[in-house]
């Protein structure tokens, strides 16, 4: 089992951690209209999954607004999947407030589904740890970032990087 730090403390991961190379999993969580979501709803395109822990944090706002931004410098076959346990309506709330409109975000607060299969999630809090995953448009697994301290933000570079090659 994998552990991240939140705040300094050692916090264990439950799921299956992902590497790259590995087929991505399909999941399903919960779209802001309330409708179900799934990785294969995105089969033919690039995804960039954006994980972490809450939307009303401060990193996890900046989070959102630099892969919003970055979104824009992206290819047409490029999503951003920014996903949380957050209520769907929290979310919503966020990116209305923020002008956020090209991250597409996604909650896993209904059955963890994401956060299992995935390996982000931190189980005594239920919440989703914090990281980036880049996946290719045959849903192969091209980039992973676990972030070891939560509270501290992603490499988006890196991330981007990849994400831009495909």
């Amino acid at each position: 089992m994998a552990t991240v730090l939140f705040g300094g403390n050692p916090t264990p991961l439950a799921g299956k951690e992902v590497k790259v190379g590995d087929k991505a999993p399909d999941f399903s969580v919960v779209a802001k209209d309330l409708s179900e979501k799934h990785l294969s709803d995105f089969d033919g395109k690039i995804k960039i999954l954006s994980i972490y822990p809450s939307i009303d944090t401060s990193v996890c706002a900046t989070q959102n607004r630099k892969f919003n931004e970055a979104a824009s410098s992206l290819k047409d076959d490029v999503v951003i999947l920014s996903i949380s346990m957050d209520l769907p309506f929290a979310q919503g709330r966020f990116c209305a407030a923020e002008g956020l409109e090209k991250v597409i975000t996604l909650s896993d607060h209904r059955l963890a589904d994401f956060g299992l299969k995935y390996g982000f999630l931190i189980e005594p809090l239920r919440l989703l740890a914090r990281g980036t995953v880049v996946v290719d448009k045959d849903n192969v697994v091209r980039y992973v970032e676990y972030v070891h301290e939560v509270t501290t933000e992603p490499n988006y570079e890196a991330a981007l990087s990849v994400a831009k090659s495909l």
